[in-house]
């Protein structure tokens, strides 16, 4: 057996395990003995907060994580948008820590990968110029709906 995870969590509060949503009514902490894919809810974003490029492979890569229904079809997206996002940036640090979060991904560490793309978010904000809304109003994303 792997090491224990204790996660202590507030009232009504969720947390995604394996795709399952779970809410709790009152403070609690939960001790996960296995190895399991699970998000927090605070670390949950939603389709119109993904506003850059590394916030819609967030999106994407999460897709994979809460809603296993869909994580072929998010997959197969990130496949195809990882090499024109990696083309996109001319920072050497971002496009070394997508090939990472590719291998990840690749390792079904999805967890890990959505932490490693969290990471770059101050890196993508300075290459952006400082604009956390580069794609302007939100469009639709093809894979999942809303949390």
């Amino acid at each position: 057996m792997t090491n224990t995870l204790k996660i202590s969590l507030k009232p009504n509060e969720k947390i995604y395990i394996n795709g399952a949503v779970i809410r709790v009514d009152r403070k609690v902490t939960i001790e996960l003995m296995n190895d399991v894919q699970f998000l927090l809810e605070g670390h949950v974003i939603q389709a119109d907060q993904a506003s850059t490029p590394l916030r819609q492979l967030y999106f994407i890569v999460q897709v994979m994580l809460i809603n296993p229904a869909g994580a072929d079809d998010a997959r197969e997206m990130f496949r195809r948008s990882l090499p024109l996002l990696i083309a996109s940036f001319e920072d050497a640090e971002i496009c070394s820590a997508l090939k990472q979060i590719d291998r990840m991904v690749g390792e079904d560490h999805i967890y890990e990968a959505l932490k490693a793309i969290r990471s770059l978010y101050p890196l993508e904000r300075r290459a952006l110029g400082g604009n956390d809304d580069v794609l302007g109003a939100p469009r639709p994303l093809a894979v999942g709906a809303s949390y």
